[in-house]
């Protein structure tokens, strides 16, 4: 869990974390200041916009994934996906050459297939070349 969590959310949950003690502290020696809870507010607006940016993110990534697979898939058979595949079954599909893509999409959807299936029943990767 820890490797998909971005270093700025790790970032933003240690400034909350550490004016949290800040604010405890001034409640423990009755010395408020509005600077303390400023500074726990704003550090509960970061954490809460940092979460909810890497979220709009994620399903942005996972739209335009089944988005070009969907496209790949009519392009080679004039159909578009079947409904019954998930997002993570494309993901692990995106990768199969396009002479067994077909071919696995049907048997991702008919045999309800693992993402790990999938990767596993792969023969010819197709490897995307990056710029």
């Amino acid at each position: 869990m820890w490797q998909t969590i971005s270093k700025k959310l790790l970032t933003a949950i240690v400034v909350l974390i550490f004016s949290t003690i800040e604010l405890f502290r001034g409640l423990g020696q009755r010395e408020m200041s509005n600077l303390d809870w400023l500074l726990f507010i704003l550090a509960v607006c970061l954490a809460f916009a940092v979460a909810c940016i890497r979220r709009y993110a994620t399903k942005t990534q996972d739209r335009m994934i089944r988005i070009e697979e969907n496209f790949r898939h009519y392009r080679l058979t004039g159909r578009t996906l079947d409904s019954r595949i998930s997002i993570s079954q494309i993901i692990a599909l995106r990768y199969a050459g396009d002479d067994e893509f077909p071919a696995l999409c049907e048997r991702a959807a008919t045999d309800g297939m693992s993402p790990t299936t999938i990767r596993s029943a792969v023969m010819n990767w197709r490897l995307k070349e990056r710029k």
